[in-house]
């Protein structure tokens, strides 16, 4: 079945996130998996089991919004690109760690295409490029489906980052694409990064 894309331009996270779980409640076996590319003004996202002691800061400056992905906290902000897999699970036939070994070698592939070696790391979810996050995870299953993605820090202002424990680790170091180099514009990078993520969403 194949799935569509949508590209939602620069939008805000609770709109984004009630959407995302209406059409997940919504959807039925013969649903169309959806793709949603996007960017969030900034925001901080607390994870299901976010602990409130990695917000550094009291007077955090930009909203803080306590979501129902999995993970700690991180940030999003205007410049970096985020990838919703609105997708159907059962289909799949796999478990949620492979889902998410194929989410960060969707982006692995992605930055190797740009002259970037990246890596997964088995016991924090993300992908790094030398030992810096450079992308991160957050996943929800509810009724068999997917939603939630990955974020990749592509051109922003990565200042936030350092008022949070980035994914709940102290002294996390933060990198982006330009920071090493890459100068593509933000549609640039969806536009490589899509045809990767097809291809590991796709189970034989």
């Amino acid at each position: 079945m194949t799935r569509t894309i949508k590209y939602l331009g620069l939008v805000e996270y609770l709109p984004t996130w009630e959407a995302m779980k209406a059409f997940t409640e919504a959807r039925d076996a013969s649903t169309q998996d959806q793709i949603w590319v996007l960017e969030h003004p900034p925001v901080m996202t607390l994870g299901l089991a976010g602990k409130p002691e990695h917000l550094l800061r009291q007077d955090m400056p930009i909203p803080v919004v306590r979501t129902d992905r999995g993970g700690q906290v991180t940030y999003h902000g205007p410049g970096q690109l985020i990838v919703y897999p609105l997708i159907d699970f059962k289909r799949m036939h796999i478990g949620v760690r492979d889902l998410v070994r194929r989410l960060e070698q969707t982006v692995i592939d992605t930055l190797a295409e740009m002259g970037v070696r990246a890596n997964g790391d088995v016991n924090a979810p993300g992908v790094y490029v030398e030992g810096a996050k450079i992308a991160s995870l957050g996943l929800r299953i509810r009724n068999g489906a997917v939603y939630h993605g990955l974020s990749l820090n592509v051109d922003m202002d990565l200042t936030p980052f350092s008022w949070i424990n980035p994914c709940g680790y102290p002294d996390l170091r933060v990198t982006q694409l330009k920071d090493l180099g890459v100068t593509e514009t933000l549609p640039q990078v969806a536009e490589r990064l899509l045809p990767h993520l097809e291809r590991h969403l796709t189970v034989d």
